[in-house]
């Protein structure tokens, strides 16, 4: 009896056990769902593999056949050596289950550090779920996951340090110095980290006397920090240049204005509605709340609300850092609320509580992930990209028939022929829309929308074939075009040959392809 009551608290899953397993078997088990929605991850993971097989990381590009070779800052070289070593042992399946667990883990802390903050467990269980699927809108297998679970720490750290008076700031510079080689949101962390700084100073110069040398000491202590996380960051493959690699990415205008995920959010967009409440939400509960924000609370909401509403690729980050703001808020509002439905739900909350307090060790979330691995290395579950999405069948196609010559793609098509087909296949346009600058981007756009001078470009660039989205205006132009002939066509992607003599073999060969013609669909930049 007195050893099943020591097991029994082993046994029983925590709200954030139950929250991290539900999350993880969704996504790892969902197949052809989500996490691989775009191809990125297919160069990310070839990236890698050279890295591996060369030890040296590119300082210009690999993967496209322009000449000379761009100069590219391969700013994420650690995520893709670990997507590639993931990808060697398990594939993409291993790429899937391996980007489900970073991004359950995310919010399995993010619901132990708001637990913190908010004795109500019904609300803090509300929130956290608020702020999972308001961030859903960028769940994809690539290396800016990493981002959001290194956020998580480095926020709550300085959290801890200013609200708690707990130090573990010493953390920090590790955190970056893993950071800065992972991903470029490091600079989130510097936003972050600048806003304590700052929101300490002001305090130091607007407090009473009794708290001055308080703020005094935490923004000398972070200041320091700061200066150290620089210094840190300068150990990478590229030294200094990648502080400037984020400036230079957001600079650039036309990248901005092009590139789907740097857009504003549409809020006609159903996966957007959780964002625009989350917003509505927090508004709604700063006017009515008797406490206001300190100076570091209100500068991390405006800044990040900001950052969300200009770029769609930064929501996840604003509901991390709103969230505690937002329980802080919440908490003393709740524990005003009378009456028998209040007193009912506070009851509630008590209990649930009581039993999640007892919840010990990690056992649910372990079982989960031991149970997956299991699975898939049986081979029950199989991840890849969807082929009624992406060009695998046109791939497969090239692979057998070796087109010679240069192609002209789609951005994404790009993503996936570096994944399935380089080095056989070199392309135009991938997703490195940043490498290949805006100069390149222009020509990119004005072949797809035949803006004046096209032609040029595709002589300039001597392409001799197109892979392109089958349904798209460009498609449709090709198809009634007499200098390209079809040579391949499916639901996805048609393939295009130059009518010249050296392809007149495979024209012949291919003369009776016909389009697969669906509904329209819209050329866009992933």
């Amino acid at each position: 009896m007195n050893r099943l009551k020591r097991i029994t608290p082993f046994l029983i899953p925590s709200l954030a056990d139950i929250m991290f397993v539900s999350l993880f078997l969704i996504l790892s088990l969902s197949v052809n769902k989500g996490l691989l929605n775009d191809c990125d991850a297919g160069y990310h993971i070839r990236a890698g593999e050279y890295i591996i097989d060369t030890l040296s990381i590119p300082k210009h590009d690999i993967f496209s056949f322009i000449s000379p070779p761009l100069p590219w800052t391969a700013h994420e070289w650690l995520s893709e050596v670990i997507m590639a070593a993931i990808h060697r042992a398990a594939g993409l399946t291993g790429i899937v289950i391996f980007f489900s667990f970073i991004i359950s883990l995310v919010y399995y802390l993010m619901f132990k550090i708001i637990r913190k903050y908010n004795g109500n467990i019904l609300a803090a269980s509300f929130i956290t779920l608020l702020v999972l699927v308001t961030s859903q809108v960028h769940w994809l297998a690539r290396p800016h996951i990493f981002s959001l679970v290194l956020m998580v720490v480095w926020y709550y750290l300085l959290d801890k340090y200013q609200y708690q008076h707990e130090d573990y700031l010493y953390l920090l510079a590790p955190i970056m110095l893993l950071w800065v080689n992972l991903h470029g949101g490091f600079l989130a962390g510097f936003i972050l980290i600048g806003i304590y700084l700052v929101g300490n100073f002001v305090m130091f110069i607007t407090s009473e006397d009794s708290k001055r040398d308080l703020h005094r000491q935490k923004a000398k202590k972070l200041g320091l920090l700061t200066v150290v996380c620089l210094l840190v960051c300068l150990i990478n493959p590229y030294t200094y240049h990648i502080l400037l690699f984020p400036f230079k990415l957001t600079s650039n205008q036309f990248l901005m204005d092009h590139v789907s995920e740097f857009l504003s959010p549409n809020f006609h967009n159903l996966s957007v509605k959780f964002f625009e409440f989350f917003m509505l939400l927090a508004l709604t509960l700063f006017a009515l709340s008797r406490i206001r924000l300190n100076i570091i609370e209100l500068t991390m909401v405006l800044i990040f609300t900001h950052m969300s509403l200009y770029s769609g690729r930064y929501i996840p980050l604003f509901a991390i850092i709103v969230a505690p703001v937002l329980v802080r808020q919440a908490e003393p509002m709740l524990e005003q609320l009378d009456g028998k439905f209040f007193s009912f739900l506070k009851k509630r909350a008590s209990n649930f509580s009581t039993i999640d307090a007892s919840a010990r060790g990690y056992l649910w979330p372990i079982f989960a992930v031991v149970l997956v691995v299991f699975v898939a290395a049986k081979g029950k579950i199989e991840h890849n990209f969807d082929e009624k999405a992406k060009p695998v069948a046109a791939v497969e196609f090239l692979k057998k028939e070796t087109l010679h010559g240069n192609m002209f793609d789609n951005d994404e098509f790009g993503d996936y022929i570096i994944y399935a087909a380089w080095p056989q296949y070199k392309v135009f346009f991938d997703g490195r829309s940043d490498m290949y600058g805006t100069d390149i981007f222009k020509e990119y756009y004005k072949i797809i929308y035949f803006k004046q001078g096209w032609e040029k470009t595709i002589e300039k660039y001597d392409i001799t074939w197109i892979i392109y989205n089958a349904n798209s205006v460009f498609s449709r132009f090709l198809i009634q075009n007499d200098d390209w002939k079809l040579i391949y066509a499916d639901k996805v992607a048609n393939i295009f040959l130059k009518n010249i003599p050296e392809n007149q073999r495979l024209i012949e060969k291919y003369r009776n392809v016909e389009p697969v013609i669906e509904e329209d669909t819209e050329d866009e930049i992933d």
